[in-house]
């Protein structure tokens, strides 16, 4: 039976001070799978300059003339991370693709516990799931937090508080979902239009350029940014409350007239004022029936704007190969 291959995708900017000891974990992860004779083959390492500032072209191309599996590819200008890892996706040919950060946050060796995650559930994307506080700025791990939380509630979609960068996805599912983004897609939202077995994977994760720099490679541009596609890439919960507040209202206006109906016919000496009620009525039916109007355009623009996206109608997965690399995970001590 031929190998599981698995590519690495890493986005590049200002990674020339982790390039070299990235690879060199990589390559640690590769060489032991082939001494254990494992079915799984650390096949590429997939790294994209996106227009990096500090060198790392050159350093990716040393790294590549000694290693035939390390692929650097290069984008014509800076794109940002999230474009970057879906030009780096469509380059790989692996049957899983994990993608990493530049700056070591993501360790190569969690590589083998994500995988074998995926493999024992049958799984198709699998998140690794911070133990602790991420970055130095409690403040930022709690809007992170806090942001993923609102829009995931606006929504519907409960996946979102699970997302994360480093990822570990079905290959065929991580380039099909590459393939429909658009600049505007968020590529973990592309991801749930493909599949829900989803789940997460508690790791150690620590922003190690921060760490040693003592700042981020994000900022608050580039954040603000990633939340508005995050927003965009969703389809929004409060449209259908609107359609909803809408039918309640006009139903509650027609109840209404009827009960005012049945008042004035047979007990018209319990009115004491005349014309309020109509007048409330009337706007309760006209402002529902406008509420309701206006949630189902919104809907459909909503829908067209998904499809205009990407979304797919249907997608066809194997998932074959993953009961004989989950057996050899269980063999192992």
């Amino acid at each position: 039976m031929n190998k599981v291959l698995l590519s690495t995708v890493t986005p590049v900017y200002t990674g020339a001070a982790f390039l070299a000891e990235l690879v060199a974990e990589l390559a640690d992860v590769r060489d032991a799978l082939r001494q254990e004779g494992a079915p799984v083959e650390l096949a590429e390492a997939v790294f994209v300059d996106d227009a990096s500032t500090d060198g790392s072209a050159e350093i990716l191309e040393g790294l590549a003339a000694r290693h035939s599996w390390v692929k650097p590819i290069t984008l014509s200008r800076n794109y940002g991370q999230h474009p970057a890892t879906v030009a780096g996706v469509l380059h790989t040919s692996g049957d899983w693709v994990a993608t990493l950060d530049e700056d070591l946050q993501h360790r190569p060796r969690h590589l083998m516990p994500l995988l074998a995650q995926a493999v024992q559930s049958a799984g198709d994307v699998v998140f690794a799931q911070p133990q602790a506080a991420v970055h130095g700025k409690p403040f930022r791990d709690f809007s992170s937090l806090l942001y993923k939380r609102l829009v995931s509630w606006l929504a519907g979609n409960q996946e979102i508080k699970r997302f994360n960068s480093f990822r570990m996805i079905r290959g065929s599912i991580a380039r099909a979902a590459a393939s429909v983004s658009t600049r505007e897609t968020y590529f973990d939202i592309a991801l749930c239009w493909f599949t829900r077995r989803i789940s997460t994977l508690p790791l150690p994760l620590r922003e190690v350029r921060e760490e040693r720099a003592g700042k981020s490679s994000y900022r608050l541009r580039s954040l603000l940014r990633h939340g508005r596609r995050l927003l965009v890439s969703s389809q929004i919960r409060p449209l259908r409350l609107g359609g909803a507040v809408g039918m309640a209202s006009l139903m509650l206006s027609v109840l209404g007239a009827a009960a005012a109906l049945f008042l004035k016919l047979l007990r018209p000496e319990s009115i004491d004022v005349q014309g309020w009620t109509s007048l409330i009525l009337t706007l309760l039916f006209f402002g529902g029936l406008i509420s309701l109007l206006i949630s189902i355009a919104l809907e459909y623009l909503s829908v067209l704007h998904l499809e205009t996206l990407g979304r797919p109608t249907f997608f066809v997965v194997d998932r074959s190969q993953d009961r004989t690399v989950a057996e050899w995970f269980r063999s192992r001590p």
